[in-house]
């Protein structure tokens, strides 16, 4: 599916709110039952996070059942309550007694800026949509395709002024190992070139790229003004400069130790910023989640000592590569499958309608 579910067990669902002066959501990526290992890197100068912390190699918390990307900035964080309540319900956390239901589920969430871009300031989620993107992560089938563009936490995302969203790819190495990625693009920097119209992240993609023409280029980049011009007047623009935040999670199969997966997380940056520049900016919150679901061994079983420390860096290479490369794929079909948005919050074109 050239998703984030083509990493077994891992589910998306997403829940959003479009009614009167709403355009927010949240995006839940559930994990098989028992978790699976996670970390986080987090390097945008303004974060909105929750149990963060919980997800340093150094502390308890081995695994986890879930992550919540959300909008509504550090309101929105709510959402992992209704997340929270949900895995309880299901008997699903940290086991902390002897009853199989007394669990505490640690949910790590992050949030992107959104507020006001509906119109409606108070618009933003809450426990009970995360319970509904949880609900619906749950109600999908394993392997199924993960909708894309303005859904969930991607309803309200913008990026240099462009509608922003969610998208999502993956890569099977020769190994065998899959590496996946969803982002939900929102950032102050720009996905496309300003001389060109090319998107950057296409670059990468291994494959030639033709510029837009000179006259579609520059009709592009006045309606693109004339947009930000008219946003100026509306709720969106009484945030200045505009504040952001790009949410990712990579997930892959391969049996990697806390510590890896952090790396993982880190090296995923990479992908953040051959696509979208600049980034990591003040007013940014950009954080990178792994999932490592631990089905692929590194090495095969009846290789030993220093042979195996050898093939295994090799094996975690490999996969570090592959996930800056799925998260650049990723923004890039986010940019993509996002569609224009035109209300009291600000007008918001899509790519797809400036360059078709």
């Amino acid at each position: 599916m050239d998703a984030l579910t083509d990493v077994p067990g891992i589910r998306v669902g997403h829940a959003h709110r479009t009614g009167p002066g709403a355009l927010t959501g949240t995006t839940v990526v559930l994990t098989a039952e028992g978790g699976a290992v996670a970390a986080v890197d987090v390097r945008g100068g303004g974060p909105g996070t929750r149990e963060t912390d919980a997800l340093d190699p150094r502390n308890l918390v081995q695994r986890v059942e879930a992550v919540v990307l959300t909008g509504g900035s550090a309101f929105g964080l709510d959402a992992a309550s209704g997340v929270m309540a949900w895995l309880e319900d299901s008997g699903r956390g940290f086991r902390v007694g002897p009853d199989p239901a007394q669990v505490v589920p640690v949910v790590p969430a992050a949030a992107l800026f959104d507020l006001g871009r509906g119109g409606d300031w108070r618009a933003r989620p809450d426990a009970a949509l995360g319970r509904e993107a949880a609900e619906a992560a749950a109600g999908e089938d394993v392997g199924a395709p993960v909708a894309q563009g303005n859904v969930g936490a991607g309803t309200g995302a913008v990026i240099g002024g462009l509608k922003g969203g969610v998208g999502t790819a993956s890569v099977v190495l020769p190994s065998g190992t899959t590496v996946a990625a969803l982002t939900v693009v929102n950032a102050a920097g720009s996905a496309a070139d300003p001389a060109t119209g090319i998107l950057y992240g296409r670059a990468f993609e291994g494959v030639a790229v033709e510029a837009p023409g000179r006259e579609r280029h520059e009709a592009a980049q006045k309606r693109l003004a004339e947009a930000r011009e008219e946003s100026a007047k509306r709720s969106a623009a009484s945030v200045r400069p505009p504040l952001n935040t790009t949410l990712v999670v990579v997930a892959t199969d391969a049996a990697l130790t806390r510590a890896q997966a952090q790396k993982l997380a880190g090296t995923a940056h990479d992908g953040l910023a051959r696509s979208v520049r600049p980034v990591h900016l003040l007013h940014d919150g950009d954080t990178v989640f792994t999932l490592a679901t631990g089905d692929r061994p590194l090495v095969a079983e009846d290789v030993f000592g220093d042979a195996a420390t050898l093939l295994a860096a090799g094996a975690v290479n490999e996969i570090l590569a592959a996930g800056a490369d799925v998260v650049t794929r990723a923004v890039v079909k986010a940019v993509l499958a996002a569609e224009p948005v035109d209300g009291p919050g600000g007008v918001f074109p899509s790519y797809g309608e400036l360059y078709g």
